[in-house]
């Protein structure tokens, strides 16, 4: 008999994205969700499951209590920056309940299950790593944990065994639609992305990124570097459920960390999704050639996301970007002629990183010209490159090592250089959102956006309000 399984994001930081879907977990500028889609796979592989997004309902730690009555399995998703409040959240359900077996999740305890397990003390029986989708299936199915690849446990003695790695899935398309468990248990309008049309709704059709980008979280510890998907087909089967089961979304974006990886099934899949009628937007490197931008762009892409990261070549290199600047800024152009919307992120405190490569950035940004743009302080998550590369050049003390946000969720910098600090690093985030934004031609171009729309001229208005908070928040 199946067990009775809940699946959670634990209540955290007000505001706080770190969901099972979120790449950069902190308070955002404005308030912003991200699907859990990593904890909706394997919850609609479960029957008789349940998934709980706490953060983005604003369900507090006692209703959470409540929910988790009556389950036999809870499966709790982390990150670096929430494990602390995430191991007090399995505290307190084993307090209540003793019987309750519990697991987490996420790329925190993938790459370091053995200290994630000691941390967690007696509240944590046992950690996941690599892709967990079957992995937990197995469990809930009754097996043995002695019997189940990619775990590590702790056995009825109290020590903790690391049992063999599991096999990363091969067959894609053999995975149920996570839209079918966002129907079933959440409640869409929660989710905020502010370049995103609301409601909007993300999912993967794939896993895995062939780029090496040495900050990049997911494909070093749990999505691996081998673009993995599901079919055309699949993917447009998924397209027709939402259109039919939630008929209030205005878009529809793929949070694959790359997208446009594989062009061939991108235009199929954009020519499928043009028929249909949907508008939607994807995650793509810059450097896509005008003529796949056209065959998407004319089949209903409306935005991309970009990660541009610098506007200085030697950063690019240093952290294997694998992109050159002239040809992100053709690519930009590209986008701009043919009517694509640009949201493009950007790190500062990447190796290599001084006020002269800080100010490049900025003019670059400008000169671009994205709609609008994420700016984010260099992160180095455990079982990343650049994480190793902190520690061994003496970029990270002990003391940063623990912290990527602040007590307020708010993302720090943690990373400093004989040459730039922490302070000089993580004031120059506002110093380039100031410089992008507080520009004649930019204001323009969003008074514009906002007089065409009652509805994005309340959506900014507060917007504008939510930045204006962070940017306070952020000096405590």
């Amino acid at each position: 008999m199946t067990m009775k399984t809940l699946f959670l994001q634990a209540p955290s930081f007000e505001g706080f994205d770190g969901g099972a879907g979120s790449r950069y977990q902190a308070k955002r500028e404005i308030r912003s969700f991200w699907f859990p889609t990593w904890l909706a796979q394997p919850a609609a592989m479960i029957p008789g499951s349940r998934l709980l997004d706490a953060p983005p309902a604003d369900v507090s730690v006692e209703e959470t209590l409540q929910v988790a009555a009556g389950y036999d399995l809870c499966i709790i998703h982390t990150s670096t920056p929430s494990f602390p409040s995430d191991v007090r959240m399995a505290e307190v359900l084993k307090e209540h309940y003793p019987k309750l077996l519990i697991g987490m999740v996420g790329a925190k305890v993938a790459v370091e299950p053995e200290e994630s397990l000691q941390q967690a003390a007696a509240a944590v029986d046992f950690v996941a790593r690599e892709e967990f989708d079957y992995t937990l299936k197995e469990i809930a199915e009754g097996r043995p944990l002695s019997e189940v690849d990619g775990i590590t446990y702790r056995s009825s003695n109290g020590q903790i065994i690391h049992n063999p790695d599991r096999a990363m899935i091969e067959d894609m398309d053999a995975l149920p639609f996570v839209s079918e468990v966002y129907k079933r248990d959440l409640h869409i309008e929660d989710y905020f992305i502010g370049y995103l049309k609301h409601p909007y709704i993300s999912f993967y059709t794939g896993r895995g990124c062939r780029s090496q980008c040495t900050f990049c979280l997911w494909p070093q510890t749990v999505g691996g570097h081998r673009y993995r998907t599901r079919s055309a087909a699949s993917v447009i089967e998924e397209v027709r459920y939402i259109q039919k089961n939630f008929p209030q979304v205005k878009e529809i974006f793929f949070d694959d960390d790359t997208f446009t990886d594989d062009r061939p099934r991108a235009e199929e899949i954009a020519r499928g999704l043009g028929k249909l009628g949907v508008t939607w937007s994807c995650n793509a490197k810059a450097n896509v050639p005008y003529d796949t931008l056209k065959v998407l762009h004319e089949n209903g892409l409306r935005l991309l996301l970009v990660g541009y990261e610098s506007g200085d070549q030697q950063i690019l290199n240093n952290i294997k970007k694998g992109l050159k600047v002239e040809a992100a800024r053709k690519f930009t152009a590209d986008c701009h002629k043919l009517g694509i919307v640009i949201h493009g992120t950007f790190i500062l405190g990447l190796p290599g990183e001084t006020k002269e490569t800080i100010q490049k950035t900025i003019d670059f940004a400008k000169e671009i010209n994205p709609h609008t743009i994420q700016v984010s302080l260099a992160a180095p998550y455990p079982g990343t490159f650049l994480y190793n590369q902190a520690k061994q050049e003496g970029w990270l003390t002990d003391e940063d090592e623990a912290h990527l946000v602040n007590d307020r969720g708010v993302q720090i910098s943690p990373m400093s250089y004989p040459h730039l600090n922490h302070t000089e690093i993580f004031d120059s985030v506002e110093v380039m959102y100031k410089r992008f934004y507080f520009r004649a031609g930019k204001i323009a171009e969003i008074t514009g956006e906002m007089l065409k729309s009652t509805q994005m001229m309340k959506r900014r208005l507060r917007e504008g309000v939510e930045f204006v908070r962070f940017l306070r928040q952020r000096h405590g």
